[in-house]
């Protein structure tokens, strides 16, 4: 028997969907019931390293099931820093999020009503995580799944069904827009403040960073403009030998809505022109059906290959918390 399977037991469920052969996302439970052990499942982790990540690799995605002695924010820190990815600061972000401990925050904070739709994380700066790690430390009530879905099927589809478009993104990219206030504002989805994103009460150093993002700021009375852009609407995944869909648009265009933020204007092609509304809301349709959408259990770990996978969060009713870890 492989040393792998002695600590994970790959595991079919009915959500998981089959994209030419492969399943997606992979579910690993654990082999048996001491590999359930938080201790356990950690060393696991550090000794079946390069099998994990050819198995993200091939799937995009691993959910991490079973293991539900896995109850605390300092152990899933454990379970993250056992993988040995670098941790990328959230810097230039736009959810409001709490660093609870080590490298482990919550997940958005934006009001349980409120659905966030489809994005690659931090797709819409230059310096974005390569894998994104959640935990389920408390199940929802009802709701609040993670909704995942493969990039390159989504540009497949877009490019079938809108090649002109599809060109005109290609060519001249997108250009986000976002004002912020001073602090952050937690009744919002896209609801954190310039002091926090970009860790100064400095407008000097906010400006330092926003220029390594290649981020134009234009200060207002009580907070200010960010423009990002134009920046790349589709990537091409070296790794795996085909182009992605790796933008915020359709979350831009459909969510980036509150006091400040009228989502119409949060994106633009590139060249400044707007986005035709009947294609994104049809993309966001596209994301939809191409989407799996797994009930949260506690103890939940799900991995994102954050290049090949968009996500999304549902509506909940409360309790419901879900911690979050970015790596470089």
């Amino acid at each position: 028997m492989p040393a792998n399977l002695s600590f994970f037991a790959e595991t079919k469920i009915p959500h998981q969907r089959n994209y030419g052969g492969d399943v997606f996302p992979a579910v690993l439970s654990p082999a048996s019931v001491q590999s359930r052990n938080p201790s356990v499942l950690t060393a696991a982790v550090k000794e079946q390293k390069p099998w994990l990540d050819s198995l993200l690799h091939t799937h995009g995605a691993i959910l991490f099931r079973g293991f539900d002695s896995l109850a605390t924010a300092s152990e899933f820190n454990n379970v993250v820093e056992a993988f040995g990815y670098e941790e990328l600061p959230y810097v230039g972000g736009a959810a409001p999020r709490t660093n609870v401990v080590g490298r482990v925050f919550t997940a958005n904070e934006s009001p349980p009503d409120q659905k966030i739709p489809f994005h690659h994380e931090m797709a819409q700066v230059p310096q974005y995580p390569s894998k994104l790690f959640f935990f389920c430390e408390v199940e929802p009530a009802d709701g609040g799944e993670t909704p995942i879905v493969l990039s390159h099927v989504v540009y497949e589809r877009m490019k079938e069904k809108y090649p002109d478009f599809v060109e005109k993104l290609e060519k001249h990219g997108l250009i986000y827009t976002r004002v912020l206030g001073e602090d952050d504002d937690p009744s919002s989805p896209i609801g954190r403040g310039w002091k926090s994103t970009f860790l100064t009460k400095d407008k000097s150093v906010a400006e330092e960073r926003a220029a390594k993002l290649n981020m134009k700021l234009e200060w207002t009375e009580d907070g200010v403009k960010t423009i990002m852009g134009p920046i790349p609407a589709v990537k091409y995944d070296e790794t795996r030998q085909r182009k992605i869909w790796f933008n915020s648009m359709v979350a831009a265009y459909t969510g980036w809505e509150d006091a400040r933020n009228d989502p119409k204007k949060a994106v633009t092609f590139g060249d400044g022109n707007p986005l035709p509304g009947d294609i994104i809301y049809d993309c966001l349709k596209i994301l939809e059906e191409e989407s799996v959408a797994i009930p949260w259990q506690k103890g939940d770990v799900l991995l994102i290959d954050n290049l090949a996978v968009l996500h999304s969060r549902r509506p909940f009713t409360p309790p419901r918390r879900i911690l979050a870890s970015l790596c470089k």
